[in-house]
């Protein structure tokens, strides 16, 4: 229990500085954004509204932990679904595409992926996470595999660890096309 206390510490501690810094490049260009979350269940839209000043920023997101609301109110394919995976990098693409649509927002993110405790349908292992982050017409998509680098994970540290890598592809992507 100890260790893992001290590794949700520093968790912890980089969604913090991470938060932090999206926020404040995204007040000071002016920039709003929205999110669009499956495994990580709310957890960017809530570290995102922490920041004192967020609300000029953040337009709103959507947790779409089941399959039939990303298609309903994200419009991800069925298809995408059916051939692809609800873990898969075009799923993560047509979730930040859709909240961005839905919301008007500059930026945005969209996450999904596996949290555990078991693998997925497919014997994906836990800390498969595909994040797609936007900004003016570009997009990075990625799959995070924290299984690779983490030896242990578990639900908690899977959406903390996917959280942060979400929000500094999003700033690594907004400082690339504002030219800093």
């Amino acid at each position: 229990m100890e260790e893992f206390a001290k590794a949700y510490k520093v968790v912890t501690k980089t969604l913090d500085t991470v938060i932090l810094r999206v926020v404040k490049y995204m007040k000071d260009h002016g920039i709003t954004v929205s999110a669009a979350e499956s495994c990580t269940g709310g957890l960017v839209c809530e570290s995102i509204t922490n920041v004192p000043g967020a609300s000029e920023i953040f337009l709103g997101g959507v947790v779409s932990y089941s399959e039939s609301v990303k298609v309903s109110i994200l419009g991800v394919s069925e298809k995408t679904l059916l051939e692809k995976s609800v873990y898969s990098p075009q799923v993560a693409s047509q979730m930040s595409k859709g909240v961005m649509r839905a919301t008007g927002s500059d930026a945005s993110v969209g996450i999904t992926g596996i949290a555990g405790p078991g693998n997925g349908p497919k014997g994906e292992p836990v800390g498969t996470v595909y994040v797609s982050a936007r900004f003016k017409g570009k997009e990075k998509c990625r799959d995070l595999a924290l299984y690779k680098e983490y030896e242990k994970l578990d639900r908690k540290t899977v959406r903390y660890l996917a959280a942060a890598g979400a929000l500094e592809m999003l700033l690594d992507l907004m400082r690339e096309n504002e030219g800093e």
